[in-house]
């Protein structure tokens, strides 16, 4: 039998990882670190997971992989490691934040601020931290909290277009348009090519009623992104707005077509071929309108007066049925004028 001594040694010995384990733990570190500056993830998650299998959980190695598994969207991985990570290190604010992303990733909003506000309450100065729980507050429309984030990370970052964006929308859905609009301009003087920075420009603009300032703006996102659906519609909209139906045909056509499931762009685009007399083509978009959303009844008021244009009565009178049935199971929100009767 081994002394005590002896024993103990052995057990030391058998323990710790051998010199060549540990080479290769750190030879793996060393590359997961390079692959990392890289903004090579896939590599830099492989080559941490090796070190880890070394060397075990240290923090560098926890740092690393958590990291990688985020930026891969190995959400449940990246759960697993950040959880057992802040265990070990609690007052790491990186991880913190990390795993408060992988939570936000994975549509757990209570967890996901828990973690952020842990990340802040370690490291109150870091703009990136309070940036991420304004996208949190904002995710769920608490807008004050995230009004308040936000504008603690343009404090702190006042440079960065993309957070001055996030505080304009906040503000935009708070009601505060004015103050929205002077974010949205800041952050396109910071960077002209901020993504959609015109497009939110100019649907604050359009809440205040500024149609033609509104149509400019997104005249200019269209420029940069001429597929979008949602800048598509939202032009043609307002030119509809305005009283422009011909000139809403293009967008509102292309919005029907990039996205098909937009009910309201078939529908506006039912309205502007009714304004310019394409009353086949109009009930051939309201009746598309229709099946996407059957609840509304607007489709069919504007179906019974194409059908009255195109001589056919009886479906004329069907239509107008069905609007005032399913009138009777919504609120009024539209105006008769225009038919449009919305839940």
């Amino acid at each position: 039998m081994a002394s005590r001594p002896a024993a103990l040694l052995l057990a030391l010995l058998l323990a710790a990882p051998s010199w060549a384990q540990a080479q290769q733990g750190s030879e793996a570190l060393a590359r997961g670190q390079a692959a990392l500056r890289a903004d090579d993830y896939a590599t830099a998650a492989r080559e941490f997971e090796a070190a880890r299998a070394a060397l075990g959980d240290t923090q560098a190695i926890m740092r690393g992989l958590l990291l990688s598994y985020v930026q891969t969207r190995r959400l449940g991985e990246a759960i697993a490691t950040g959880n057992a990570a802040v265990a070990r290190f609690p007052q790491d604010a990186d991880l913190q934040h990390w795993l408060g992303l992988a939570y936000f990733q994975s549509r757990d909003a209570a967890q996901a601020e828990a973690h952020l506000q842990e990340a802040a309450r370690l490291r109150p100065a870091n703009s990136d931290v309070r940036y991420d729980l304004g996208l949190v507050y904002s995710s769920q429309n608490r807008y004050p909290e995230a009004v308040r984030e936000l504008q603690a990370a343009v404090k702190l970052a006042p440079r960065q277009p993309m957070a001055r964006i996030l505080l304009g929308r906040a503000y935009q859905n708070a009601n505060q348009s004015v103050r929205a609009i002077a974010e949205f301009k800041t952050a396109l003087r910071l960077d002209p090519k901020v993504p959609l920075g015109h497009y939110h420009l100019g649907f604050a603009y359009a809440s205040l009623g500024q149609n033609q300032q509104a149509i400019a703006e997104y005249k200019k996102e269209l420029a940069k992104s001429p597929e979008h659906p949602e800048v598509l519609y939202q032009l043609g909209h307002t030119l509809l707005e305005t009283g422009a139906a011909r000139s809403a045909l293009p967008p509102l056509a292309k919005a029907a077509q990039v996205d098909p499931r937009n009910a309201d762009a078939f529908y506006d685009l039912g309205k502007a071929r009714v304004a310019t007399k394409d009353y086949a083509g109009a009930v051939t978009a309201l009746q598309q309108a229709s099946a996407l959303d059957p609840a509304d009844p607007s489709p069919h008021f504007l179906m019974a007066r194409a059908f009255e244009r195109l001589g056919r009565p009886e479906e004329a009178k069907q239509e107008r049925a069905r609007f005032q049935e399913l009138k009777q199971q919504v609120s009024e929100e539209g105006g008769m004028a225009t038919g449009r009767v919305r839940r």
